[in-house]
């Protein structure tokens, strides 16, 4: 269960959210500018409003008012963006055991191969970014976000170099994993083959607000009808 509420402005743009997700996965759907990567970006602490209020589960994160800020190192939360951002001197391992807490190497290299069996990168431990492919670079971000075990996974358009097969069996590997561990999960994306392919909740983001939510089937079917009558109108 995820509740969240944000009512936070950066520059000219307003974002304005109140919802629940009940469901472990949910698919933040929209077209550019909707606001969905400002949304993960104040979430994980990357980008501070300049004024206004980020709830998470009834923690607050960000509340200007109250001079409130929880450092993104301390939110218990893990970003991956489109662009996997990897140490390009550190071998994978090195990269996916970056942000494991504690000193425990038993620990490191347990989650390590865990992680990467999980994303299908086990033999490209020892490669270094600039030897991954595109696809390969961004399953080892998948896996470095997932070692740490985070409360919140955070998921920017992160499957843009994976074909829709590999990337619809990437996510059926994770999602018993990340329900075993309770990690709610958010993924972003502005094409709708993705809302349909992951079965997931999916919430329609347009001009910083949620305007439907539910089966993708439905909010799409929704926004159809909503761009059908406005057609008309015109």
């Amino acid at each position: 269960m995820l509740d969240l509420v944000i009512d936070a402005r950066r520059g000219g743009f307003h974002l304005e959210i109140s919802a629940r997700f009940a469901a472990p996965l949910t698919v933040i759907f929209g077209p550019s500018g909707a606001g969905k990567s400002t949304l993960l970006r104040f979430l994980a602490g990357l980008d501070r409003p300049d004024q206004g209020r980020i709830v998470f589960n009834g923690t607050a994160l960000t509340d200007s008012a109250l001079r409130t800020y929880v450092p993104p190192g301390r939110r218990s939360c893990s970003l991956v963006t489109q662009q996997p951002a990897l140490f390009p001197h550190m071998r994978v391992g090195s990269n996916v055991r970056y942000g494991i807490p504690g000193k425990n190497a038993g620990i490191w290299a347990r989650r390590v191969e865990e992680a990467l069996e999980l994303v299908g990168a086990s033999d490209l431990i020892r490669r270094f970014p600039r030897e991954l492919s595109g696809g390969e670079a961004q399953r080892v971000a998948l896996a470095r976000a997932i070692a740490v075990e985070p409360r919140l996974l955070l998921l920017d358009e992160p499957f843009s170099a994976l074909d829709g097969t590999a990337a619809d069996a990437l996510l059926e590997r994770l999602k018993p994993w990340l329900a075993e561990r309770n990690v709610q999960t958010l993924i972003v994306t502005h094409n709708a083959t993705d809302a349909f392919m992951t079965g997931a909740e999916v919430a329609l983001l347009k001009q910083g607000r949620i305007i439907a939510q539910g089966p993708a089937t439905q909010v799409l079917a929704t926004e159809r009808q909503r761009l059908l009558a406005h057609l008309q109108t015109d």
